[in-house]
């Protein structure tokens, strides 16, 4: 395989923006980008994933305030 310098670079990228446009260029590398975080988060949550426990489970007694007229 031939090693490509700069020069051919810039060419094969000024090929590339005329044949696809700048806006289509951003959306595809966002959603590039967006594929590898999401690829990433799931490799990640499977080792990170652990079994539900009871706590987790039951809502939070919630705790009522006081009332003005109460005194504590």
């Amino acid at each position: 395989m031939p090693n490509l310098g700069p020069t051919e670079l810039i060419i094969i990228l000024v090929i590339v923006v005329l044949l696809f446009g700048v806006g289509r260029l951003s959306r595809i590398g966002g959603e590039l980008g967006r594929g590898i975080r999401e690829f990433r988060k799931g490799l990640q949550g499977d080792e990170d994933e652990a079994p539900p426990t009871e706590a987790a489970d039951k809502p939070s007694e919630e705790k009522e305030p006081p009332h003005e007229g109460d005194s504590a």
